[in-house]
């Protein structure tokens, strides 16, 4: 079920890794999917693998 506006989980697949990276522009460490996460903090796209 969706509702507009509401958070919403996903839940992640046991075959998935999440990868750490780390923000170039405010230096916050965080675990995402994909090849250039954004960052939660600043919402830069300015990240890197760690």
């Amino acid at each position: 079920m969706c509702s507009v506006g509401d958070a919403f989980n996903i839940d992640i697949a046991e075959g998935i890794a999440l990868r750490k990276y780390k923000c170039k522009d405010c230096e916050k460490q965080f675990k995402g999917i994909g090849t250039n996460p954004k960052c939660p903090e600043c919402h830069s796209a300015n990240t890197e693998t760690i």
